[in-house]
This record gives structure tokens, sequence and C-alpha cells, in this order.
């Protein structure tokens, strides 16, 4: 006898993306309990979640923030995480030691020469083990000589990535070489095993035309228009650290945009970075917290678009 029923439609995967985090453990918390209770059970369970990177710096709970990220897997696992690389993320393990030398067999002191013109004026780190140390854990262990950041309004908090929390959160004063020795080696791992991008194919969004599935490419700031994007990836998959400042990590107008070339097929960008929750067809910028002590954390849920914030008053 013939089965005439139809088979049942698979309920599309929830992928939820979550914004910067920068130090804020509170926040944190805050948005997965309420991640929690406005997604059903049994969705949230065996969700894809990806962390879009900048897990450090200005806010005060750096420590802890990685020790909630290293327990998701035994607490939560039948989801899925990806913890994407942040510029912030890259410089932190940078001053640590913790990325991959670089492929061509030169020195991390090579990443300096374009931009010694600025390390009086940054203040770059010159204590113990700076002579081989990439560009950006300089930069991020260092002493801004100008105090007060004009473009934020605020004053720096040690260097211009405002690195000094993040050594306190381990307990030593910035620009320390005490913090290579007091992080805990499973957070040099977590560090250290930290993807620059992540693609996913098969990732449902609601439109206007209903839902559709689409290929994501996750990548902490966005993808150069105007370069080839096979050639983007194959670089950030590489993790070719001989680059002084990586773009994809660390851009901002030049990396905006969604690639032309990435019009021909559905393709959803998603990154954090930029200080903007921005959420324009399938260009999808969640970072509305920039780190900032008065401005939320936020994620958004797909399919359905929907963005969940720590601030929200959500009850199960």
């Amino acid at each position: 006898m013939e089965d005439n029923n139809p088979p049942t439609p698979t309920k599309p995967r929830v992928v939820i993306c979550v914004g910067d985090i920068h130090g804020h453990i509170e926040k944190l918390q805050n948005l997965w309990s309420n991640l929690e209770s406005c997604i059903e059970p049994s969705d949230f369970e065996t969700a894809l979640i990806i962390f879009l990177g900048d897990y450090c710096d200005r806010g005060p709970n750096t420590s802890k923030v990685l020790d909630f990220f290293i327990a998701l897997p035994s607490k939560y696992p039948k989801q899925s995480h990806v913890f994407l690389c942040g510029n912030h993320d890259f410089a932190f393990g940078a001053f640590l030691g913790v990325l991959p030398s670089p492929p061509d067999g030169t020195e991390f002191c090579e990443t300096w020469k374009e931009y010694e013109m600025n390390e009086e004026r940054e203040g770059w780190y010159k204590g113990e083990g700076f002579e081989n140390m990439h560009l950006q854990g300089r930069r991020w262990a260092g002493n801004h000589s100008v105090k007060f950041d004009a473009v934020k309004g605020i004053d720096y908090k040690g260097s211009i990535y405002d690195a000094a929390p993040t050594f306190e959160s381990y307990g030593v004063p910035h620009g320390s070489a005490d913090l290579m020795k007091v992080v805990p080696d499973e957070h040099k791992k977590f560090l250290a095993n930290l993807v620059w991008v992540h693609e996913e194919d098969d990732v449902p969004i609601k439109t206007e035309e209903g839902i559709k599935t689409c290929k994501l490419i996750a990548v902490h700031a966005g993808l150069e228009k105007d370069k080839a994007v096979e050639e983007q990836i194959k670089t950030l998959k590489a993790k070719d650290t001989r680059i002084p400042k990586v773009t994809a990590l660390s851009g901002r107008t030049d990396v905006w945009e969604i690639p032309q070339e990435l019009s021909k097929t559905p393709t959803i960008i998603a990154s954090g970075h930029h200080a903007k929750l921005h959420i324009e067809g399938q260009r999808l910028v969640i970072d509305e917290g920039g780190g900032f002590e008065d401005k939320p954390v936020a994620a958004i849920v797909l399919p359905s678009m929907e963005v969940v914030r720590d601030i929200d008053h959500l009850v199960k």
C-alpha cells in the first residue's frame, strides 16, 4: 500500500549570531538567559551559535567571559558553537604568544615596519618578550601617549585597544609581562583556536518573500568589497600572521558592504566590530554595544531575524 502522506518538512535549525561582548560578563549572562527564554527549548538545545568576536577589553571581566565560553560545550552538548576571532582577541593572543607563526618563516617583528611612525604616539609595548611580538600585541599592551579618545569622547583605558581592564581581570597591572604567566592555559588554548572566518551552508532567513536558505559567511569586521572573495577566505582560513593589520578583522568602511560577486548567490555576511546594529538585506552587523557600559549586547536569531538584547525583560 502506497503512503500518500507527504513528508513532514524539516524544521530549520536555529542559528544565533552574538555581537561583541568586550569583557561584560553580566551582559553576556543576561543575553544568554534571554535567548533561552525566547527560543523554543528544543530549538535552543540544538542551535548553532556563532560568537562574532571581541570578547576582551573595555569591560571588567574578560577572564570570566572566557570561562563562560569554555564551559558552553559541556553545558550544552547538543549545540554547536563557533568562536570568531575579533581584532581585540587577535591582539590579546599576539601579546600572549599564541598566534601561529608566519607561514613563510619571517619574524613577527617584520609586521612593525609599515606602522613604525605610530610607535611613539601609541606607546607600543617594550617589555619582556617584545623583540619578536606581532605588531598588534605591542599596540594592545602599550600605553597611549594621548589619554583622551576624541572619536569616542572618553579616555583610553591604557592602550589604543582599551586593554587595561583585561590585564586587571587577571590581577595584574596594564602592560605587565606577568599577564603571560597568569592567563590559564585553557584561556590561551581558547584564543589560539579562534577562527578568522566561518562558512555555513543552507542557513534559513526570513525575507519579504518568505523563508529562504542562504550561505552564511561570518567574519568579525567583514569582507573587502573589491577583492576576490575566495582569495580572502583562503587567507583567513590559513590565519596568515604575516599581515600587520587583518582588514577582515579590523576594517571599517572597506568591509561594510557585501562584495558584489556574492550577489549572484544569496549570501549572508554576519559581523560585529562596528559598534552599530545594522540589518540591511543579508548584511548583518550585530554590535550594538561596542563595549560601552551604557549600551546593550545584542544577538540576532535566524530564521526569524529577531534581535535579542541583554536588557530585554523576557519571561519564560
